[in-house]
C-alpha cells in the first residue's frame, strides 16, 4: 500500500463534502507528474491525506483511500469546463482521474505544525516550489502525521 496528499480548497470540494458524498471522482488534474501518479503508482485502497489548500489555515483534515483506478477525465472532453483540453480525445485521453472515499475526518494538522515538526523535513509538501495537487508521502510521514493529529 502506498499513501498519498491530495490538495484541495475547501471553497471547492471540501473534506466536509467528501463526508457527505461519501466518494467522488478527482478530476480536473492538469499537471502530467500528478497524473501519472494516479495513471501508474496509485493502487485501489492506497490511503489519502486530505489536505486543504489555498484558505485562511491550510493543512490535512482527513483521511480518504483510492476506490476506482486511474479512468479518463471526463471534463477534459466538456467544452463548457474550465477543464476542457482541445488536444484531448476520447480515442486519447490526456487526462485521468481516480476515485476517492471518505474514511473520516481528523484533528487538522497544519501547514505550520507540519513545518515545525522535524520528522516531517523532507514532507513533498513542504518542499519550496512544490505545487503539486498529488504527492506520494513516505509511510513514517504518514505515521507522523497520525501522530500530530492524536491517531
Amino acid at each position: 500500500m502506498r499513501y498519498w496528499l491530495m490538495k484541495s480548497e475547501p471553497d471547492v470540494y471540501g473534506i466536509d463534502d467528501l463526508a457527505r458524498d461519501k466518494t467522488t471522482h478527482w478530476n480536473g488534474v492538469r499537471n502530467y507528474q500528478a497524473r501519472n501518479f494516479m495513471r501508474d503508482q496509485m493502487q485501489l485502497g492506497d490511503k489519502i491525506f486530505f489536505y486543504h489548500s489555498n484558505c485562511e489555515e491550510p493543512g490535512i483534515v482527513g483521511i480518504a483511500e483510492v476506490s476506482k483506478l486511474a479512468y479518463p477525465d471526463e471534463s477534459q472532453f466538456d467544452k463548457k469546463s474550465k477543464y476542457y483540453d482541445d488536444k484531448s480525445t476520447p480515442d486519447n485521453p490526456r487526462w485521468l482521474n481516480v476515485d476517492i472515499r471518505f474514511v473520516k475526518k481528523i484533528e487538522p494538522v497544519t501547514l505550520a505544525t507540519m513545518r515545525d515538526h522535524e520528522p516531517l523535513a523532507s514532507m513533498r509538501i513542504l518542499q519550496r516550489g512544490n505545487r503539486l495537487s498529488i504527492t506520494p508521502v513516505d509511510p513514517a510521514e504518514w505515521k507522523a502525521v497520525l501522530a500530530l493529529a492524536g491517531e
